[in-house]
């Protein structure tokens, strides 16, 4: 075999330190040593910080799913969720800059250990960097820096060019003008710039040593490394000018590479690793049921009670804005932005704890004296303010849609936790939790009224304290006491019983499940609401649960296991999906041009999806999708107790921008599955001037429709609930 194929089989090699004398390698080993020591004590304060922080029951859940989140971190497929271009983009710098760290790892323990080593014990100099070896990792190498520099030019293009709003940085909560993120955005440049030239340098120096050495053999296997090769000798370089440049860019490059490693602990840099350790940590459960107070006093007020991964979400977000753009308090025009709550926690933290992220800090007006220093100030009130803390609708798409596993909503609820001990909240709310705490729902009416809506029936739906039945039917607040609601409930009813479903209420026993509240930060009144129901669960005689409320079946569902009562849950959805499937209730088609909205708790919380539409297929309806659906709907803006806090501070309330949304689509029906639903945009419907042409309606009201009497004219354009 002749040819530069033939050279896989020789001792082909090159120099690693060419060029470069004792003197330079001992400069260069002691600049190395430095840079080192630099970067462990960054890593010392990193780890020092979270190690402050709470136990965090995380080891379960990163042996449970290691698999699975080793192969999220290395596809990138977090990233590349909802925006595949960049997506691509991670990937390929991901997987570039962990072969160039390889690289850099082989290159040291071929030079440093096995070279030196050899010498000593059989006194010669042996290496394994040379031959087939040498040709592969030269291939790898190349090719795979390459595309990791493509991929570096992308996002500056992107960054730089194209400017995707969310990577502004505009605040929700400090008008423009009011603050100066220049340290943030020099901090992104920097980063990324660094990587861009020392990838530069690092093919500028290959192409000098082909050039500069005649090395022919070597282009084969170095294809951009001989592009740039080439493109110098177009320039008029010779041979010997390629080799005194190439002394002068090693040491540009040596020192660039060395300096960035100096520099990782101490900016966005960071991310790299704290990222991927963040990704295998995260646990969606911690959303759905979430953690309970430190110990000792509600809420958090100091750095001690956040856990290590709270503390390490801190560092792990790259600010890429996904939360930000999707917030629904913040689209309202409320004082809150998942990004900015982290970034502003992120900066009093290091600032408490010796200024780790000097190179990526926001410069604000007014942050003097104890706020500067992070000392002596509460971090729900002054750190983040309070406003900002109750915008929260905890509807979880910031959680949902981060890259990099940041659970932004446990940590607003145990600053939540805070704010309640010290009383500082709308009156409003105040008022619903006493109502919540003294007749057990937020209406504020006795508990002897909770089941008068059946009275209008004509028939008796069985106690299930008293008889066995197979489905409990958990109504929930808004269901049992609404007035405009009460009738659905009463359809819904007649519909299970036309239906020969077996099922029972608790009737007067029944209290809110505490599922918002839990969510407001009042645990203590979500104990009491909880222990109750679960007593009485005990009392009755059922076999599965069904509730109306989506919020109640999250609390049912995903909290109260947590105190003991594990229970069979459906939405009311998935039962009636399963009767019309089973032909248990008999429908005709309806014809109707519709959309639905997913409710936040029924959709990305229990990941009920695909029953709403089965739903709407058996009735003949025509689903128009909207263009937020399914796991990534928009908030009505009804949850973590914001139903109970004032909303008129706000540009526009979340319900009436999925109105709008749903002009758009050309349909006569707004059809919805939670009784805050039908609430809330009944009347942003109204406020929206769109009740005459959208009607809001529960999809009960259309089951019983298709059910009990023709279409009448007109039907599609009324505003009932």
């Amino acid at each position: 075999m002749t040819g530069p194929f033939s050279l896989i089989a020789t001792d082909v090699t090159r120099p690693v330190f060419e060029g470069i004398g004792p003197v330079g390698r001992a400069i260069f080993y002691a600049v190395a040593a430095v840079s080192t020591v630099v970067f462990v004590w960054g890593v010392w304060l990193r780890v020092r910080k979270y190690r402050m922080g709470r136990a965090a029951q995380r080891w379960p859940t990163i042996r449970a799913a290691l698999g699975s989140r080793l192969r999220t971190v290395g596809s990138g497929a977090s990233v590349a969720k909802g925006n595949f271009a960049t997506g691509v983009a991670h990937f390929l710098i991901f997987w570039g800059f962990t072969v160039a760290f390889l690289a850099t790892v082989i290159l040291t323990i071929d030079t440093d250990v096995v070279r030196k080593a050899s010498r000593l014990i059989v006194g010669h100099q042996d290496s394994f960097f040379h031959g087939t070896f040498f040709i592969v990792f030269t291939f790898v190498v190349d090719t795979m820096g390459f595309a990791f520099l493509l991929a570096l030019i992308y996002m500056a293009v992107r960054r730089g060019v194209r400017k995707p709003w969310p990577l502004g940085y505009g605040r929700a909560d400090v008008p423009a003008g009011g603050y100066s993120r220049k340290r943030l955005v020099e901090g992104d440049w920097l980063f990324l710039g660094l990587l861009i030239v020392i990838l530069v340098t690092a093919y500028l120096l290959t192409g000098l040593r082909i050039l500069g050495q005649h090395m022919v053999w070597f282009t084969v296997f170095s294809p951009f490394g001989r592009a740039v090769a080439e493109v110098l000798s177009g320039l008029g370089m010779t041979p010997a000018q390629a080799v005194t440049v190439h002394g002068v860019v090693w040491w540009v490059h040596a020192a660039l590479a060395l300096s960035f490693v100096a520099y990782i602990p101490y900016s966005k840099a960071m991310h790299m690793p704290v990222d991927a350790v963040n990704l295998l940590a995260t646990d969606r459960s911690a959303t759905l049921s979430l953690p309970a107070p430190a110990a000792g006093h509600p809420g958090y007020q100091e750095i001690s009670d956040f856990t290590w991964k709270e503390l390490l979400d801190l560092d792990a977000c790259t600010k890429c804005g996904r939360c930000h753009e999707v917030c629904p308090a913040r689209t309202a025009g409320a004082p809150l932005s998942p990004r900015d709550l982290i970034l502003d926690l992120r900066q009093w933290v290091d600032t408490s704890t010796g200024g780790i992220t000097l190179l990526d800090r926001e410069q604000r007006p007014g942050r003097t004296g104890p706020l500067a220093e992070g000392k002596g100030v509460r971090i729900a009130g002054d750190v983040i303010e309070a406003a900002t803390l109750w915008s929260c609708t905890t509807c979880m798409h910031c959680v949902d849609v981060c890259p990099v596993g940041i659970e932004h909503v446990p940590t607003i609820v145990q600053l939540r936790r805070s704010l309640v001990d010290e009383g500082t909240m709308d009156s409003t709310l105040q008022q619903a939790l006493q109502n919540l705490a003294t007749q057990g729902n937020s209406f504020g009416k006795s508990a002897r009224m909770r089941a008068r809506w059946t009275r209008e029936l004509d028939f008796e739906i069985p106690d299930a304290r008293k008889q066995p039945v197979k489905y409990l039917w958990f109504v929930g607040d808004f269901a049992s006491f609404d007035e405009r609601l009460q009738e659905s409930s009463r359809i819904l009813a007649r519909i299970l019983r036309d239906a020969g479903v077996d099922f029972g209420l608790l009737y007067e026993a029944e209290r809110n499940a505490g599922n918002d509240v839990r969510r407001t930060g009042e645990e203590g009144l979500f104990e009491m609401l909880a222990e109750h129901n679960i007593e009485v669960l005990r009392g009755a005689q059922f076999e599965e649960i069904f509730t109306t409320d989506p919020h109640t079946l999250n609390a049912l569902r995903n909290e109260y296991p947590r105190l003991g009562a594990s229970y069979k849950v459906w939405h009311y959805t998935e039962l009636l999906a399963q009767l019309l499937e089973n032909g248990e209730i008999d429908v005709r088609p309806l014809g109707y041009r519709v959309t639905f909205h997913d409710p936040c708790y029924l959709a990305r919380y229990n990941g009920v999806l695909d029953a709403p539409r089965r739903i709407l297929r058996a009735l003949g309806c025509e689903l128009v999708e909207m263009p937020r659906h399914g796991a990534d709907t928009f908030c009505c803006g009804a949850g973590g107790g914001r139903i109970w806090m004032d909303d008129g501070f706000l540009t526009e309330r979340p319900s009436e921008s999925r109105i709008t949304e749903a002009l758009q689509l050309d349909v006569g029906q707004f059809v919805v599955a939670c009784p805050k639903d039908v609430t809330m945009f009944f009347d942003a419907a109204k406020t929206t001037r769109a009740d005459d042409r959208l009607a809001v309606r529960d999809i009960t009201l259309l089951i019983d429709e298709a059910m009990t009497r023709p279409a009448e004219p007109g039907m599609a354009g009324e505003p009932t609930v």
